[in-house]
């Protein structure tokens, strides 16, 4: 069954206007994937966002599609992948709305790493620092590679060579996503550097080999690394930086977002300003990030939405304590909390109700003893 599902992944990848939302929303539904591409044209019209015309397309391609056949040619130049379905895909990535279906890797796999066990920081910034940002970026790297952090960042010029760099000057671990093929190295001047991560790192793709080389694609491997990450460090960016995208989309996945402070007159760090104006933390020094660093809570398995899991959502909640009695959707939110720190998104996930509904409940339970939030919009039982 296991190696069918991934077929039936590799399957439904070849489906046009069928991404990774869409996907995790058909598993969600029937259950699995080998479910869906089985399902009768009625049943899939009561998937949210496929109506009757993408119904009708979905129908017609997969009558084209052999999935075994598909599997087995698609293994013999992409021999290592993993799906959301599969127990080594990285859980912290599993649980963010959109992750790849396919997430093709290269190099060390560290099974704590996927379990969410070992602390992974992304480090990202501007294609052309200066000094400061540059020293800045080796300095702490190191440090945080130095702590038992993994530095997870994409193998850009810039920040992000600088970010890897650091980590290696630490006999540390670093990750690079990449926005091409893994059999593709860019930009050619990191060739070398690549040669130094796949000897202790990994390499991470969404894009399987033959993919053409396209600009969306380098934006679209941001969220990969915010959703690796706990919390994301933006070096040195300017004000249209890819980097604040990767801010922005860690800030909706609730990562916390750390940002060097710069020169009021230095376009390089006008982006780093903006982001700290927001609200996102200062870098002051190694000492106090660390410190930070240190207070983000451990990661603790929860059911993801693309999980294997998803069946059983109650599996890991430990029993209820006696309660007052509760209003329905105030009970809905709480059997969807934890002892364990859970994010926002999960609870709605697994309440079933709009955000709206989730966020009035909890505020509620909040002041009624019965929940506390953490920093991250993150919240467990009292």
């Amino acid at each position: 069954m296991y190696l069918e599902e991934r077929a039936f992944w590799v399957a439904w990848s070849q489906i046009p206007a069928v991404g990774p939302v869409l996907l995790g929303r058909l598993f969600k539904y029937f259950g699995s994937l080998a479910a869906a591409w089985q399902a009768e044209p009625e049943s899939l019209t009561q998937v949210q966002g496929l109506g009757r015309q993408l119904v009708e397309k979905i129908v017609t391609r997969r009558s084209q599609l052999n999935p075994e056949q598909l599997y087995s040619e698609h293994l013999r130049q992409n021999p290592n992948f993993w799906t959301p379905a599969d127990p080594d895909y990285p859980r912290l990535l599993g649980e963010i709305p959109n992750p790849p279906p396919l997430l093709y890797y290269q190099g060390q796999v560290d099974r704590q790493e996927t379990l969410g066990n070992r602390p992974i920081v992304g480090i990202v910034g501007t294609r052309n620092p200066s000094e400061y940002g540059q020293r800045w970026t080796r300095r702490i790297s190191q440090i945080l590679a130095e702590c038992g952090f993994t530095i997870v960042s994409g193998m850009a010029a810039g920040i992000d060579t600088h970010a890897h760099l650091g980590c290696l000057d630490a006999d540390g671990r670093t990750i690079a996503v990449f926005g091409t093929p893994l059999n593709k190295i860019y930009p050619e001047n990191n060739r070398h550097l690549s040669e130094k991560i796949i000897q202790k790192g990994l390499f991470l793709s969404e894009h399987p080999v033959g993919t053409l080389t396209r600009r969306e694609h380098f934006a679209q491997r941001n969220r990969i690394i915010a959703g690796l990450s706990q919390a994301i460090l933006v070096m040195e960016a300017p004000e249209r930086s890819g980097a604040l995208i990767t801010a922005k989309v860690a800030n909706e996945y609730s990562r916390d977002v750390f940002a060097l402070p710069g020169r009021i007159d230095d376009p390089n760090s006008q982006g780093c300003l903006r982001l700290l104006k927001n609200g996102a933390e200062t870098i002051i020094n190694e000492t106090e990030l660390l410190e930070m660093l240190g207070a983000i809570p451990k990661y603790h398995p929860t059911p993801s939405p693309t999980a294997a899991n998803l069946t059983s959502p109650t599996a890991v909640m430990p029993p209820l304590p006696s309660l007052p009695d509760l209003a329905p959707p105030l009970q809905q939110v709480w059997e969807a909390t934890a002892i364990e720190p859970i994010a926002f998104e999960l609870i709605v996930s697994q309440a079933q109700l709009d955000a709206a509904s989730v966020s009035s409940a909890l505020l509620q339970l909040e002041l009624i003893g019965l929940v506390e939030q953490l920093p991250g919009m993150r919240y467990r039982r009292s």
